[in-house]
C-alpha cells in the first residue's frame, strides 16, 4: 500500500511561482513512476506531468511545457516528488493531485494509477 500527501498549494498572482510536494510512504518509493494531475471546477481531471521511477524520463502536458518541472528525490528520508510551477496563469487554477502505481514508467491516463493523494489547491489570480 502507498500513501501520498500533497502540499505547497496556495494563492499566487499571475506570473508567480509555486512548488508542490508529494510525500510518499508505504512501499519502496524508487520502484514506481509518479504523475501529477489537476482538476479545475467544472472540468475533467487532466494530466500535468509524469516522471519515471528513477527520474530519467519526464513528460509534460502541452499547456505546461516550459513552465513546469517535475522532479523526484528517492532518498529514503525524502521519498518526495516535486512540481515546480513558474509563470503561472489563471488557467492553472485547479486542485493538483499526485498519483502512482507499481509501474516503472509514467502514464498520462489517470485510470492507470490506483493511488492518489488528497490534492492541494492552487489559485492564480489575474
Amino acid at each position: 500500500q502507498v500513501q501520498l500527501v500533497e502540499s505547497g498549494g496556495g494563492l499566487v498572482q499571475a506570473g508567480g511561482s509555486l512548488r508542490l510536494y508529494c510525500a510518499a510512504s508505504g512501499r519502496t518509493f524508487d520502484s514506481y513512476a509518479m504523475g501529477w494531475f489537476r482538476q479545475a471546477p467544472g472540468k475533467e481531471r487532466e494530466f500535468v506531468a509524469g516522471i519515471s521511477w528513477n527520474g530519467g524520463r519526464t513528460h509534460y502536458a502541452d499547456s505546461v511545457q516550459g513552465r513546469f518541472t517535475i522532479s523526484r528525490d528517492n532518498a529514503k528520508n525524502k521519498n518526495t516528488v516535486y512540481l515546480q510551477m513558474n509563470s503561472l496563469k489563471p488557467e492553472d487554477t485547479a486542485v493538483y493531485y499526485c498519483a502512482t502505481d507499481y509501474v516503472l514508467e509514467y502514464s498520462t491516463l489517470g485510470t492507470d494509477y490506483r493511488y492518489w493523494g488528497q490534492g492541494t489547491q492552487v489559485t492564480v489570480s489575474s
